[in-house]
């Protein structure tokens, strides 16, 4: 019986050709899907493959019975339900290399447009109009670039940013200072970022930490004249803030690729002349969607044919009956990996993690991948899977030491993971009653029993009266209930 793979949104035919030339698969290119239609076809295949139109919900995934992958041609996840797949057992791809050298490039394209006043200069004078002194711009020579986020399409732009003589500051709290320092950029704040940049260059996901990133509050601590430039996500702007930023002279004016919502016709943003604009084409150039057809082709025939994984999100390439085994650790080590993201200050530097008891006889390294998945996640969610988590510890500068002992103590089976900052350490244990509920059992020198899952609040406070009942007094004035 053939494998039947649903390509939902244009492709480039080199990737089509890939699955085309696999006589085990059978390959129906259908776009422009009404989301009923896909609802009721998605049923009878084994593969998805979509870009960013198609927007693979809950309810679709509910339908898919048969569905084993669902493969991104890019970066961005914002259109599948990567949870409502993980609990249905589907595997979720992207192809996050392709399109990194795409996005650099339009982002700087941007700044030098932005600083030049190029688009528009160029529109006056195609309606017969001479205007020298109107576009007067400026040169970056000199000036510091802000970069928030430096991962590899941050690192591009620095790179391209440096060899035009500028300075580069970045906010990155998941990159070491050392790291940062052999690229020859200067790690700061973000307080510091705000203050000091002449241009800030946005390179971060959409989180709930990122949104509105650059907001009212933020703009007023920058200095008057910044340019700001975002190909990243709609959403980490405030395009309100930025508009009145704009109008008020504080800001000298905005290089929009992203928008909060999309597409923005009719909206304020594109009434702005100090706004240039352009509809999402950070990845639209000929060889980044090139290569990102080929790279998820490629995944999907692995995973579907050769039961290999790459470039997974939500499971990592290992054995599907080993999986089964390991499942319940992947799980407690990943939840120890988001809180200490969220628990702990500063820049990270070291990660010791300690195997305790029966698992030591396990191959421990697809564990320790989902710990430092994740550990990066809260602030780099699109681009770290079970592949990269790794590599992108390692382009960082965060020194992973991993250390196991058979020696049994209170518990079966025991994971410490201590993280180090330039501020702090921190340690997490955790482990698994009757090898399969998650437990946090200790947070640095204080014993616990908490179930890692939904909003937690930690609290560190003096040991007298009336701690406890002013908390939940405070809590319950706030309609927040006690679990």
């Amino acid at each position: 019986m053939l494998i039947k793979i649903l390509v939902s949104d244009p492709l480039s035919q080199q990737g089509i050709d890939i699955l085309l030339n696999e006589r085990k698969l059978k390959v129906d290119v259908k776009t422009k899907l009404p989301p009923e239609e896909l609802k009721r076809i998605i049923k009878n295949y084994d593969g998805l493959i979509v870009r960013s139109e198609t927007k693979v919900t809950k309810d679709i995934i509910k339908h898919a019975d048969k569905l084993k992958a669902i493969g991104r041609a890019g970066i961005g996840l914002d259109n599948i339900d990567v949870k409502e797949a993980s609990k249905k057992g589907i595997i979720v791809m992207n192809s996050p290399m392709g399109n990194t050298i795409s996005t650099a490039e339009h982002a700087f394209s941007l700044l030098l447009s932005l600083s030049r006043n190029i688009p528009q200069a160029d529109a006056s004078l195609k309606s017969n109009k001479w205007e020298r002194k109107k576009f007067m711009g400026v040169e970056i020579y000199g000036k510091i670039l802000g970069i928030i986020g430096l991962g590899r399409i941050g690192t591009e732009v620095a790179k391209r940013a440096m060899s035009f003589k500028m300075k580069v500051l970045a906010y990155d709290p998941f990159l070491s200072q050392e790291r940062a320092k052999s690229l020859g950029i200067e790690l700061v704040d973000l307080d510091t970022l705000f203050k000091k940049a002449d241009y800030i260059s946005i390179h971060t996901p959409l989180t709930e930490d990122t949104k509105y990133i650059i907001n009212e509050k933020a703009i007023s601590k920058m200095k008057k004249g910044i340019r700001i430039i975002n190909c990243a996500r709609g959403g980490i702007v405030d395009e309100k803030a930025l508009l009145a930023a704009i109008e008020s002279g504080k800001v000298a004016g905005a290089a929009l690729d992203v928008y909060e919502k999309e597409p923005p016709l009719g909206g304020d943003i594109l009434k702005c002349d100090k706004v240039i604009t352009t509809p999402h084409l950070g990845a639209s150039t000929e060889e980044a969607q090139l290569n990102v057809a080929v790279d998820i082709a490629n995944s999907m025939k692995d995973v579907l044919i050769n039961n290999c994984i790459r470039n997974a999100v939500n499971v990592p390439s290992v054995d599907p009956e080993i999986l089964k085994t390991l499942k319940p650790y992947l799980d407690l080590i990943e939840r120890i990996g988001l809180m200490q993201a969220q628990l702990v200050e500063g820049y990270l530097k070291t990660v010791k993690v300690t195997y305790v008891g029966e698992m030591v006889n396990q191959n421990l390294d697809c564990i320790t991948l989902s710990l430092i998945k994740g550990l990066l996640s809260p602030v780099l969610e699109e681009k770290v899977n079970y592949v990269n988590a790794m590599v992108i510890a390692r382009e960082r500068g965060i020194r992973i030491i991993e250390r196991k002992r058979e020696s049994i103590e209170d518990f079966a089976n025991l994971i410490s993971v201590e993280v180090e900052t330039n501020k702090m350490k921190n340690l997490i244990m955790g482990t698994l009653y009757t090898n399969k509920d998650a437990r946090i059992i200790k947070i640095n020198k204080y014993y616990v029993e908490i179930v890692p899952k939904g909003h937690m609040l930690v609290i560190y406070n003096k040991d007298v009266s009336g701690i406890v009942g002013h908390i939940g007094t405070l809590l319950g004035d706030a309609k927040i209930n006690i679990a």
